[in-house]
């Protein structure tokens, strides 16, 4: 492993930039002209549960326009993941040992399947309680009328909750991997894991006890899931 002066890294830093970017623009271009079919398939969970007569608005004056293209230029960041992990990767891998090395594949095939089942977890499973209770306890002389923009925040808000929480299992490996912590050290601290999923569902979810148990329950789960495969990891201890 040899060292490289800091502009070397600093030019190797721009062109990995630089590809992640190229990657999400090609595939902008290649969804714009679907930017409204792709909003109306995220905005579905919500439209099914309306009320008859009700319907989503657009408050502000470009929101029509905007929201379908910002929503499709995060689902082209979405779908260029693996490469702009991919990326992340090659540019720390030299500075890696080569047992450390060995990691970065399954890594980033883990990180970016695990990320997808976030998402595809929220949609499908979290999105259709959600929606199914807030219509329900709306008051009877409201209209409910979600606004597109709103909307888009939220479910993206959402989105990104459960990506990161499905990531768990990952950062618990390479955590025990790297002997910054142990299986047996984690298992002492399982009650205040298990607190603080509670607390982030709390925090990141609306305040129905539905969706804050959806995002703790299954980020408790894969707590134990990465602590089990953490006890068949040893820490890297040869430096070659």
């Amino acid at each position: 492993m040899t060292e490289a002066p800091l502009i070397q890294h600093l030019i190797e830093l721009r062109g990995r930039l630089l590809n992640a970017i190229i990657a999400v623009l090609v595939i902008f271009l290649g969804l714009a002209y679907f930017a409204q079919e792709i909003y109306h398939y995220l905005a579905t969970p919500l439209i099914s549960v309306l009320p008859d007569g009700s319907s989503m608005i657009a408050t502000d004056v470009a929101a029509p326009f905007l929201a379908p293209f910002k929503l499709t230029l995060v689902v082209s960041v979405f779908i260029a993941m693996p490469w702009i992990l991919f990326q992340l990767w090659q540019f720390i891998a030299p500075g890696l040992y080569r047992s450390e090395k060995q990691l970065i594949l399954p890594l980033v095939v883990a990180s970016t399947l695990l990320f997808y089942g976030g998402i595809a977890f929220c949609y499908f499973l979290v999105f259709p309680v959600i929606f199914e209770f807030l219509a329900q306890v709306a008051p009877q002389d409201v209209v409910v009328s979600t606004d597109i923009s709103s909307y888009l925040n939220f479910a993206l808000k959402l989105f990104f909750a459960f990506g990161l929480a499905f990531e768990i299992p990952v950062l618990i490996i390479v955590l025990c991997r790297t002997g910054a912590v142990s299986p047996d050290s984690l298992k002492q601290k399982r009650p205040y894991i298990i607190v603080g999923a509670f607390v982030m569902g709390m925090l990141l979810t609306p305040p129905d006890v539905f969706s804050q148990i959806m995002l703790a329950v299954p980020t408790w789960l894969l707590f134990e899931v990465g602590l089990i495969i953490g006890q068949w990891v040893t820490p890297i201890d040869n430096q070659d």
